[in-house]
């Protein structure tokens, strides 16, 4: 298929390798992103946009499915407004094969506070099934970036779960339980500025102080793109190193798709030694303890395309992902995330219906 696109006048990205481009002289732009036997594309040229489908169904057997409406499990409703994702059906049926369905309702995915280590004195349960669990969950992070940090934490323990372990999963399933579909909510008028969050726990990890860092990259009001990862090594102090990478990465993708960021991306960051190792080269002499790939945070914010800027904890939206925290603020970063429950929008109907027609999706 790769060939076709090339021949078709398609440009390939280097650095993501299932997404296609095409420009017309008039500047319009045709975007085609592949996944194995599936396609889903979107233009602003009807023209281009008949002639690449008619084109398509000439060489491959293909089915033209309309308006996406459901695509590798994540369910899509596009309204005046904006863009709503969710994936209100995989979590019932995560709900249902594991028989929480009937669970009562929790507020929030971790008990505040609380902290898992490897309870060696634990009593030990079904390896595979709290296996199946975690590999369930895994794959609603997809649209649900307040769950990715208590998986990142439950997954730690797979080689010997207990029953704190277990009962620590099954809290994230009540959690899902009364939150099943929630998503996130693009809004058609809102910024178009990539903003982001980053910061780490600092060797959060009970049992070998390793530190779990993580992003998150807002645009048009809702996440884009997040990671909470626990990192390899112990560290003695953090950058936003990792997280300076996926803004060079995203902001070339979103300049090949026609949506330049002209200004420097906002990094918002809690760490006031990180954001001085970035602009004092004095400071060099007392930071040679970290590696020295680090140090291209600083050529990054001297070529303008990143801006660390101070946010305090209080308005530090990625802790959902860094740690348990009280309700009030998890509901509040939540929320900040772009995430919402589908009967909250003002539409009369935005959760999708399977029977209803799958922008622009093609299945072989």
């Amino acid at each position: 298929m790769e060939n076709y696109f090339i021949n078709e006048g398609f440009e390939k990205y280097p650095n993501e390798q299932t997404l296609f481009t095409k420009q017309s002289k008039k500047g319009k732009m045709l975007i085609a992103s592949v996944y194995v036997d599936d396609l889903i594309y979107t233009g602003d040229d009807e023209e281009m946009i008949s002639s690449f489908k008619y084109s398509m169904m000439q060489v491959f057997e293909m089915t033209d499915l309309g308006k996406m409406k459901f695509f590798l499990g994540i369910e899509v409703s596009q309204q005046g407004d904006g863009i709503f994702i969710c994936q209100k059906k995989y979590a019932l049926e995560i709900l249902k094969r594991f028989g929480m369905i009937e669970s009562r309702e929790v507020n929030n995915p971790i008990v505040p506070g609380s902290k898992l280590s490897k309870d060696a004195d634990g009593v030990v349960v079904d390896e595979s099934f709290y296996k199946q669990i975690i590999r369930s969950l895994m794959y609603l992070t997809s649209t649900r970036p307040d769950l990715v940090y208590n998986i990142n934490l439950i997954s730690r323990y797979m080689a010997r779960p207990t029953d704190l372990h277990l009962q620590a999963a099954k809290r994230i399933l009540r959690y899902l339980k009364g939150t099943f579909d929630y998503g996130i909510m693009y809004k058609k008028r809102s910024s178009n500025d990539l903003i982001t969050y980053t910061n780490s726990d600092y060797a959060g990890d009970l049992n070998d102080r390793k530190s779990t860092s993580c992003y998150i990259f807002l645009l048009s009001s809702g996440a884009v793109s997040w990671l909470s990862k626990k990192q390899s090594i112990v560290t003695l102090s953090t950058t936003a190193a990792g997280c300076a990478s996926q803004v060079v990465w995203i902001k070339r993708v979103l300049n090949q798709l026609g949506h330049v960021q002209k200004k420097s991306t906002i990094v918002m960051c809690d760490n006031s030694s990180t954001i001085k190792l970035s602009k004092n080269l004095v400071m060099y002499g007392r930071s040679k303890h970290i590696d020295v790939r680090f140090h291209f945070l600083r050529e990054l914010v001297n070529d303008g395309i990143i801006e660390l800027l101070h946010c305090g904890t209080e308005e530090q939206t990625v802790d959902v992902m860094t740690k348990p925290l009280k309700l009030e603020s998890f509901q509040k970063f939540r929320s900040q995330m772009g995430m919402c429950r589908a009967i909250k929008l003002n539409y009369l109907c935005i959760t999708i219906s399977l029977e209803e027609e799958l922008t622009g999706e093609i299945r072989a």
